[in-house]
């Protein structure tokens, strides 16, 4: 049995359309994000979703409140799916950071330990949002028949997708970007170790209760209206 995972990136702020660092500032929608949001949220219908989990920043819960009223699942928030906390650079332009921080924020897309100053690493930034899906795959048995829809941030999700696919540290910078309202789709399957176990032990679903461990694969990354 595989278990299928959506992993949404928020609707356009005025931060993201003017390039500043939002990180843990509760901003909102834009009048384009909120569209974005609707257009995505037509995107999903249809894709046998049956639980919503978003951050708890406004940016996101608000578009995962979209998604959520267009295919009728209600919306579960967890401040564990909360955007990367930036430090010093939160409300920053860009530009503002590579004047008063030379280099940082290259250093920073390419060494997912580093933090900006007063804020969190790539690698804490997944090993917090990582615990959300452990928890569903232990607790969820429904998601055996159907899908999981997370929305949250750019950094959390790719942190978070690098943590669930095995990467090593000097990976984690390997997935790009993703935009406004695009998405990455992901998918488990029960873990067949061969060292340890025979064809025949392998079972094809996971055990009620979570007592299966998982293989995560990649099947989308930065999924958008044009790509369907």
């Amino acid at each position: 049995m595989t278990r299928r995972l959506y992993l949404l990136r928020h609707g356009q702020t005025d931060h993201n359309a003017t390039r500043r660092m939002q990180g843990q500032l509760d901003t909102h929608l834009s009048e384009a994000g909120l569209e974005g949001a609707h257009r995505v949220a037509e995107m999903l219908e249809g894709r046998e979703i049956s639980k919503v989990i978003a951050s708890d920043l406004s940016r996101a819960a608000d578009t995962a409140r979209v998604v959520g009223e267009r295919i009728g699942v209600e919306v579960t928030i967890d401040p564990r799916l909360r955007e990367t906390h930036l430090g010093e650079w939160q409300d920053m332009h860009h530009d503002e950071v590579d004047v008063r921080y030379p280099g940082a924020r290259v250093y920073w897309r390419h060494d997912p330990t580093w933090a900006p100053p007063g804020g969190e690493s790539r690698i804490q930034v997944a090993q917090r949002a990582r615990r959300v899906i452990d928890e569903l795959m232990a607790t969820f048995d429904d998601w055996n028949n159907s899908a999981v829809l997370v929305v949250a941030h750019g950094g959390t999700i790719s942190a978070l997708a690098g943590s669930l696919l095995g990467f090593s540290t000097p990976m984690f910078p390997l997935l790009g970007s993703l935009s406004n309202t695009h998405f990455a789709v992901l998918s488990a399957r029960p873990a067949f170790n061969p060292a340890v176990e025979s064809a025949e032990s392998l079972s094809p679903d996971f055990a009620p209760g979570g007592g299966t461990s998982a293989q995560w694969y990649l099947n989308g990354w930065n999924i958008g209206l044009g790509d369907i």
